[in-house]
């Protein structure tokens, strides 16, 4: 264990050469191992064991939300928090008496322990930079991501209806060419993204795109990062009118529901702790009355992915959000005659009248 500690600890090398910033995966084995060491200093110093059990604790709960699903390496608030515990440790550690003689190996945990608070210090300042610089960006719905490929689209094909799916990680891992091959399908989705920033990517990933319709699955990650639903209502409903006034047709999907089914691969993957069944239930009831009263599409996969216990099929994800191959057969057809329907049929007013 110490080795692998030492080569997360060397992987920045020189800090102002590399990017201080650990990935997810290195920053839970430093956590890991800080515990383990401050356990450890409980044998040679039996007052620290008695004294830094709290602090102990609160670092295992940093680490056992880190596990937990939604919690990524931008999380700087719990970075903070096991920092915190670990500084007061080491204070700790300082303060209480010691026996003589000290036992070297000891010594050289505590000497790894402030190695690991220079470490997680860097990594904490720099998630601070990382996340003003996302405020301050010139990118923050990430337009760059499609900017090369939406000049290479070209002007649509008459007789070939063109759909632009925009959406999170659902629509961006759809190989859409492979499930609607010699459609003009474009995919506009992007991992992580929420609502607000699908708005600010209309105009340049779908309006300047020309398609017959707009297929958006949207909404998940709002719910996880606690968006309040009536702003994921407004933002849906602005993008909405915003098709609507470039008389491109509407289609809203509803939103997958989610399982714990997988959290025994992976405690990450215990998926309604922060995508409530009922949030995405409320959400869909809200789509599906919009789509009614405006006329749209309204694409249901929710109906098709759920079991009897309120959750996304197990078969058909393998971590409770994503789907699988499986998955993706079970709305493929579901989309396609959603489209079908949508964009074969006269224009609709936004009182639900066709013109």
């Amino acid at each position: 264990m110490r080795a692998i500690c030492v080569a997360v600890l060397a992987a920045a090398v020189v800090w102002g050469q590399a990017n201080p910033v650990l990935p997810v995966r290195d920053a839970l084995k430093l956590y890991e191992r800080g515990i383990q060491l401050m356990e450890s200093g409980g044998f040679a110093i039996p007052e620290l064991a008695r004294a830094g059990a709290p602090i102990i604790e609160n670092a295992r709960q940093v680490v056992k939300t880190f596990n937990s699903v939604g919690v990524n390496q931008s999380d700087a608030a719990l970075t903070y928090t096991y920092l915190t515990a670990l500084r007061a440790y080491l204070a700790l550690a300082d303060a209480v008496p010691k026996p003589y003689p000290f036992p070297a190996e000891a010594r050289k945990q505590l000497v790894e322990l402030r190695e690991m608070e220079e470490r997680l210090q860097a990594h904490f300042q720099a998630l601070l930079r990382q996340k003003e610089e996302q405020l301050r960006g010139s990118d923050r719905d990430q337009l760059a991501r499609y900017e090369k490929a939406n000049t290479t689209v070209g002007q649509p094909v008459q007789g070939r209806p063109r759909v632009v799916f925009l959406g999170d990680s659902i629509t961006d891992g759809w190989r859409l060419n492979e499930y609607f091959p010699d459609r003009d399908f474009i995919n506009r989705g992007i991992s992580g993204q929420i609502t607000g920033q699908m708005l600010g990517r209309m105009k340049a990933d779908v309006l300047d795109l020309k398609p017959a319709a707009v297929l958006i699955l949207a909404g998940t990650n709002d719910i996880a990062r606690g968006v309040p639903l009536t702003t994921i209502r407004n933002n849906l409903t602005m993008i909405a009118d915003l098709a609507d006034h470039h008389k491109i047709k509407v289609i809203l999907a509803s939103i997958l529901p989610v399982s714990d089914y997988h959290k025994g691969t992976n405690p990450r993957f215990e998926m309604t702790k922060v995508r409530p069944p009922s949030a995405i239930r409320s959400m869909n009831e809200w789509i599906q009355a919009f789509c009614r009263e405006r006329g749209y599409t309204y694409l249901d996969y929710y109906s098709a992915m759920v079991d009897s216990s309120g959750m996304l099929r197990a078969e058909l994800a393998d971590d409770g959000l994503h789907p699988n191959a499986a998955g993706y057969r079970v709305m493929a057809p579901l989309a396609l005659a959603a489209i079908e329907k949508t964009v074969s049929g006269a224009p609709v007013s936004r009182t639900g009248k066709r013109r």
